[in-house]
């Protein structure tokens, strides 16, 4: 009974925030809704996260503040699909004046945006390289695995988890010093799959989409067609002609036994065939003892629309993070520094 309460007076509190928020709106224009935002987002964090940090204090190991080179920040994400927590990863000395590009990261299975965050080790190098870094959480009660439900297209989850993180997106937006016009979104197995969602419904948001270990968005529309999809069984419907999609980097392990290795060639040619490109002489590059990788680029005249990098022994893990860490393997290439510095040459403007 006590459960039911409380949950009760979650959702009331997060209703009246919301109450809030779209009053002030209407009331004051543009400028409420920044305060306006900022305020629900606090009292919803109250209410939502703060709970949940006690239960979980004990678990978490503790960092100095001064080895972190980036301040995180907790809110609560509000969107069709309910509410979501984020975290977002500023880097100290960021400044109002001077809007910095940002990263949206997507965790798998089984993860949450705290571990995710330490197996890949994106917060700190992300504020070395100047990026604002966000990281979405799925909540347990949209699946009870944490994944996102990237192939539920039948009763529109899919669409709804997406416009969600979009609503993430525009929230940070409005209250960071942050340059919508240099967003990329990177993601890991079932978040992997929701950025090429977003990248696909959303083009026009972002600069670059990154899928580590992921399927296509579209080659799956139910569960048990998810599981055929991550066999390399799933079927896709070709793009439309002319789509104006973001380029698009794959990683994906040859020893992947999760999401079959196939996946990651029929991704990158399913996003290369909507604008016309075609592989270049594929290129083996290795760093000292870490696995081998195969890079093929897709072009279209001189632009990369597509890049695909097989890792060679790598399995469903994240190509060279952190040791210890679920989902993580440090003998790979560094995932975490391909994908800020492709970030970064999406960003440059095209000459």
């Amino acid at each position: 009974m006590a459960r039911r309460t409380r949950k009760s007076s979650l959702s009331s509190a997060l209703q009246r925030s919301f109450g809030a928020l779209t009053r002030a709106t209407l009331k004051a224009g543009s400028r409420a809704l920044v305060e306006a935002t900022r305020q629900a987002t606090k009292q919803a964090t109250k209410q939502l996260v703060r709970p949940a940090r006690k239960r979980s204090a004990a678990a978490r190991p503790r960092r100095a503040a001064a080895a972190d080179p980036a301040a995180a920040l907790t809110g609560i994400a509000l969107g069709p699909a309910g509410a979501r927590r984020y975290q977002l990863y500023k880097p100290k000395g960021a400044r109002k004046s001077v809007p910095l590009p940002l990263l949206v990261m997507l965790h798998g299975c089984g993860q949450d945006a705290a571990s995710f965050a330490r197996s890949t080790r994106v917060p700190a190098l992300a504020a070395r390289a100047g990026f604002f870094v966000l990281f979405v959480e799925q909540d347990r009660i949209a699946n009870p695995q944490a994944c996102w439900n990237w192939y539920d297209t039948h009763s529109g989850r899919a669409f709804g988890e997406a416009a969600l993180i979009i609503a993430a997106i525009d929230q940070v937006c409005a209250l960071h010093a942050i340059d919508r016009a240099r967003v990329a979104v990177a993601g890991l197995s079932a978040g992997a799959s929701m950025a090429a969602w977003l990248g696909v419904r959303y083009p026009e948001r972002f600069k670059a989409v990154a899928m580590h270990s992921g399927v296509a968005a579209g080659a799956a529309h139910s569960a048990a067609s998810a599981l055929r999809a991550m066999r390399g069984q799933g079927r896709l419907s070709p793009l439309a002609d002319g789509l104006l999609l973001p380029p698009l980097l794959v990683i994906h392990g040859s020893a992947d036994g999760v999401v079959a290795p196939r996946n990651a060639l029929i991704t990158a040619q399913w996003w290369a065939a909507a604008s016309g490109a075609k592989p270049v002489a594929e290129r083996r590059l290795q760093r000292g003892q870490r696995h081998a990788m195969v890079v093929t680029d897709f072009r279209h005249r001189r632009k990369v629309v597509a890049s695909l990098c097989e890792i060679s022994g790598l399995g469903h893990a994240w190509s060279g993070g952190a040791a210890g860490q679920p989902y993580s393997d440090p003998r790979g290439p560094d995932a975490t520094r391909m994908i800020l510095a492709f970030a970064a040459r999406c960003f440059r403007p095209a000459a």
